[in-house]
Protein backbone atom coordinates (compact mmCIF):
# COMPACT_ATOMS: atom_id res chain seq x y z
CA UNK A 1 0.00 0.00 0.00
CA UNK A 2 1.54 3.25 -1.15
CA UNK A 3 0.58 6.12 1.13
CA UNK A 4 -0.02 9.21 -0.96
CA UNK A 5 -1.91 11.65 1.19
CA UNK A 6 -2.45 15.37 0.74
CA UNK A 7 0.18 17.55 2.44
CA UNK A 8 -1.98 19.31 5.03
CA UNK A 9 -3.20 15.91 6.28
CA UNK A 10 0.40 14.72 6.41
CA UNK A 11 1.23 17.64 8.70
CA UNK A 12 -1.54 16.70 11.16
CA UNK A 13 -1.56 12.88 11.10
CA UNK A 14 1.65 11.95 9.27
CA UNK A 15 3.04 10.57 12.52
CA UNK A 16 0.57 7.67 12.27
CA UNK A 17 2.50 6.29 9.30
CA UNK A 18 5.52 5.67 11.53
CA UNK A 19 3.65 3.65 14.15
CA UNK A 20 3.81 -0.11 14.52
CA UNK A 21 0.08 -0.63 13.96
CA UNK A 22 0.33 1.15 10.60
CA UNK A 23 3.22 -1.05 9.50
CA UNK A 24 1.13 -4.13 10.34
CA UNK A 25 -1.89 -2.64 8.58
CA UNK A 26 0.15 -1.87 5.46
CA UNK A 27 1.45 -5.46 5.34
CA UNK A 28 -2.09 -6.82 5.74
CA UNK A 29 -3.55 -4.58 3.02
CA UNK A 30 -0.74 -5.36 0.56
CA UNK A 31 -1.26 -9.07 1.14
CA UNK A 32 -5.03 -8.81 0.68
CA UNK A 33 -4.76 -6.79 -2.53
CA UNK A 34 -2.20 -9.25 -3.94
CA UNK A 35 -4.38 -12.33 -3.23
CA UNK A 36 -7.96 -11.11 -3.60
CA UNK A 37 -10.01 -8.50 -5.37
CA UNK A 38 -10.30 -5.60 -2.91
CA UNK A 39 -11.91 -2.19 -3.01
CA UNK A 40 -11.44 0.67 -3.56
CA UNK A 41 -8.64 0.59 -6.17
CA UNK A 42 -5.30 1.10 -4.41
CA UNK A 43 -4.79 4.63 -5.72
CA UNK A 44 -8.16 5.68 -4.22
CA UNK A 45 -7.72 4.34 -0.67
CA UNK A 46 -6.97 7.85 0.62
CA UNK A 47 -9.35 9.62 -1.78
CA UNK A 48 -11.42 11.21 1.01
CA UNK A 49 -8.30 12.94 2.36
CA UNK A 50 -6.92 13.91 -1.04
CA UNK A 51 -10.15 15.49 -2.30
CA UNK A 52 -10.75 17.34 0.99
CA UNK A 53 -7.55 18.80 2.47
CA UNK A 54 -7.39 19.22 6.26
CA UNK A 55 -7.41 23.01 5.89
CA UNK A 56 -10.63 22.92 3.83
CA UNK A 57 -12.72 20.57 6.00
CA UNK A 58 -16.07 22.06 7.09
CA UNK A 59 -18.23 18.96 7.56
CA UNK A 60 -17.40 15.37 8.50
CA UNK A 61 -19.66 12.44 7.58
CA UNK A 62 -18.56 9.11 9.05
CA UNK A 63 -19.30 5.77 7.41
CA UNK A 64 -18.18 2.33 8.43
CA UNK A 65 -16.89 0.31 5.48
CA UNK A 66 -16.37 0.74 1.72
CA UNK A 67 -18.90 -0.78 -0.66
CA UNK A 68 -17.78 -4.28 -1.58
CA UNK A 69 -19.27 -4.90 -5.04
CA UNK A 70 -17.56 -4.11 -8.39
CA UNK A 71 -17.28 -0.49 -9.51
CA UNK A 72 -18.87 1.04 -6.41
CA UNK A 73 -16.20 2.11 -3.92
CA UNK A 74 -13.94 5.04 -4.75
CA UNK A 75 -12.76 6.09 -1.31
CA UNK A 76 -15.65 8.32 -0.19
CA UNK A 77 -18.27 7.05 2.26
CA UNK A 78 -21.81 6.65 0.86
CA UNK A 79 -20.54 7.62 -2.61
CA UNK A 80 -20.33 5.55 -5.79
CA UNK A 81 -18.79 6.16 -9.18
CA UNK A 82 -20.76 7.80 -11.97
CA UNK A 83 -22.96 5.32 -13.83
CA UNK A 84 -23.27 2.96 -10.85
CA UNK A 85 -26.73 2.38 -9.40
CA UNK A 86 -27.28 4.67 -6.40
CA UNK A 87 -27.17 2.53 -3.22
CA UNK A 88 -30.22 2.46 -0.91
CA UNK A 89 -28.63 4.52 1.89
CA UNK A 90 -27.65 7.27 -0.53
CA UNK A 91 -31.14 7.21 -2.09
CA UNK A 92 -32.45 7.98 1.40
CA UNK A 93 -29.84 10.71 1.96
CA UNK A 94 -30.98 12.35 -1.28
CA UNK A 95 -34.63 12.01 -0.16
CA UNK A 96 -33.88 13.82 3.10
CA UNK A 97 -32.00 16.59 1.25
CA UNK A 98 -35.05 17.02 -1.01
CA UNK A 99 -37.42 17.14 1.98
CA UNK A 100 -35.13 19.44 3.98
CA UNK A 101 -33.85 21.83 1.32
CA UNK A 102 -36.06 21.23 -1.72
CA UNK A 103 -33.02 20.19 -3.78
CA UNK A 104 -33.78 17.57 -6.42
CA UNK A 105 -31.72 14.38 -6.35
CA UNK A 106 -28.94 14.22 -8.92
CA UNK A 107 -28.78 11.30 -11.34
CA UNK A 108 -25.35 10.24 -10.02
CA UNK A 109 -24.31 8.86 -6.65
CA UNK A 110 -20.84 10.39 -7.01
CA UNK A 111 -20.29 12.72 -4.04
CA UNK A 112 -16.96 14.13 -5.21
CA UNK A 113 -18.72 17.53 -5.51
CA UNK A 114 -19.35 17.45 -1.73
CA UNK A 115 -15.75 16.49 -0.95
CA UNK A 116 -14.44 19.37 -3.06
CA UNK A 117 -16.58 21.79 -1.01
CA UNK A 118 -15.11 20.64 2.31
CA UNK A 119 -17.16 17.57 3.25
CA UNK A 120 -14.84 14.84 4.54
CA UNK A 121 -16.57 11.57 3.57
CA UNK A 122 -14.67 9.30 5.92
CA UNK A 123 -15.14 5.57 6.25
CA UNK A 124 -13.76 4.20 9.52
CA UNK A 125 -12.26 1.29 7.55
CA UNK A 126 -10.72 2.30 4.22
CA UNK A 127 -10.50 -1.06 2.40
CA UNK A 128 -12.56 -4.24 2.00
CA UNK A 129 -12.33 -7.62 0.28
CA UNK A 130 -14.79 -8.06 -2.61
CA UNK A 131 -18.22 -9.37 -1.58
CA UNK A 132 -17.19 -9.56 2.11
CA UNK A 133 -18.49 -6.68 4.19
CA UNK A 134 -16.38 -5.82 7.25
CA UNK A 135 -13.55 -8.10 6.08
CA UNK A 136 -10.86 -5.49 6.83
CA UNK A 137 -12.25 -4.21 10.11
CA UNK A 138 -10.17 -4.34 13.32
CA UNK A 139 -6.87 -4.48 11.40
CA UNK A 140 -5.73 -0.95 12.23
CA UNK A 141 -7.75 1.28 9.95
CA UNK A 142 -9.99 2.41 12.79
CA UNK A 143 -6.97 3.60 14.76
CA UNK A 144 -5.85 5.66 11.77
CA UNK A 145 -9.24 7.22 11.05
CA UNK A 146 -9.82 7.89 14.76
CA UNK A 147 -6.53 9.82 14.71
CA UNK A 148 -7.90 11.92 11.84
CA UNK A 149 -11.10 12.69 13.81
CA UNK A 150 -9.07 13.58 16.91
CA UNK A 151 -6.81 15.90 14.89
CA UNK A 152 -9.81 17.67 13.35
CA UNK A 153 -11.38 18.05 16.78
CA UNK A 154 -8.20 19.49 18.32
CA UNK A 155 -6.88 21.68 15.51
CA UNK A 156 -10.03 23.13 13.94
CA UNK A 157 -13.09 25.03 15.19
CA UNK A 158 -16.72 25.10 14.12
CA UNK A 159 -16.84 21.84 12.18
CA UNK A 160 -20.11 19.98 11.70
CA UNK A 161 -20.03 16.23 12.41
CA UNK A 162 -22.93 14.23 10.95
CA UNK A 163 -23.12 10.96 12.91
CA UNK A 164 -25.70 8.57 11.47
CA UNK A 165 -26.29 5.29 13.25
CA UNK A 166 -24.77 3.85 16.41
CA UNK A 167 -21.36 3.11 14.90
CA UNK A 168 -20.78 6.69 13.71
CA UNK A 169 -22.19 8.02 16.99
CA UNK A 170 -19.53 6.09 18.91
CA UNK A 171 -16.99 8.55 17.41
CA UNK A 172 -18.62 11.42 19.34
CA UNK A 173 -16.33 10.42 22.20
CA UNK A 174 -13.49 12.13 20.29
CA UNK A 175 -15.37 15.37 19.54
CA UNK A 176 -15.72 18.43 21.78
CA UNK A 177 -19.33 19.66 21.38
CA UNK A 178 -18.40 23.08 22.76
CA UNK A 179 -16.13 23.65 19.71
CA UNK A 180 -18.09 21.84 17.02
CA UNK A 181 -21.67 20.98 16.06
CA UNK A 182 -22.42 17.28 16.50
CA UNK A 183 -25.64 16.10 14.84
CA UNK A 184 -26.82 12.53 15.49
CA UNK A 185 -29.64 10.47 14.04
CA UNK A 186 -30.55 6.99 12.86
CA UNK A 187 -28.63 5.59 9.87
CA UNK A 188 -30.02 6.30 6.39
CA UNK A 189 -30.17 2.59 5.47
CA UNK A 190 -33.64 1.27 4.57
CA UNK A 191 -33.58 -0.74 7.81
CA UNK A 192 -33.42 2.34 10.03
CA UNK A 193 -34.12 5.52 8.03
CA UNK A 194 -37.71 5.69 9.26
CA UNK A 195 -36.54 5.60 12.88
CA UNK A 196 -35.25 9.16 12.81
CA UNK A 197 -33.05 9.75 9.77
CA UNK A 198 -35.96 11.08 7.74
CA UNK A 199 -36.89 14.47 9.13
CA UNK A 200 -33.56 15.06 10.91
CA UNK A 201 -32.98 18.25 8.87
CA UNK A 202 -29.23 17.76 9.26
CA UNK A 203 -28.45 19.47 5.96
CA UNK A 204 -30.23 22.75 6.75
CA UNK A 205 -29.00 22.67 10.36
CA UNK A 206 -25.44 22.15 9.13
CA UNK A 207 -25.63 25.09 6.73
CA UNK A 208 -27.24 27.39 9.32
CA UNK A 209 -24.38 26.63 11.73
CA UNK A 210 -21.73 27.25 9.08
CA UNK A 211 -23.30 30.56 8.10
CA UNK A 212 -23.56 31.65 11.74
CA UNK A 213 -19.79 31.19 11.96
CA UNK A 214 -19.02 33.03 8.73
CA UNK A 215 -18.33 29.85 6.75
CA UNK A 216 -19.67 29.31 3.23
CA UNK A 217 -22.46 26.70 3.41
CA UNK A 218 -22.43 23.46 1.44
CA UNK A 219 -24.31 23.22 -1.84
CA UNK A 220 -25.88 19.80 -1.18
Amino acid sequence: MEVKIEDSWKQHIGGEFDKQYFASLTAFVRDEYSKYTCYPPGKLIFNAFNLCPFDKVKVVIIGQDPYHEPGQAHGLCFSVNDGVQIPPSLVNIYKEIKADLGVDSPASGNLTRWAEQGVLLLNATLTVRAHQAASHQRRGWEEFTDAAIKALNADKDNLVFLLWGSYAQSKAAYIDPSKHLVLKSAHPSPLSAYRGFFGNKHFSRCNEYLQQHGITPINW
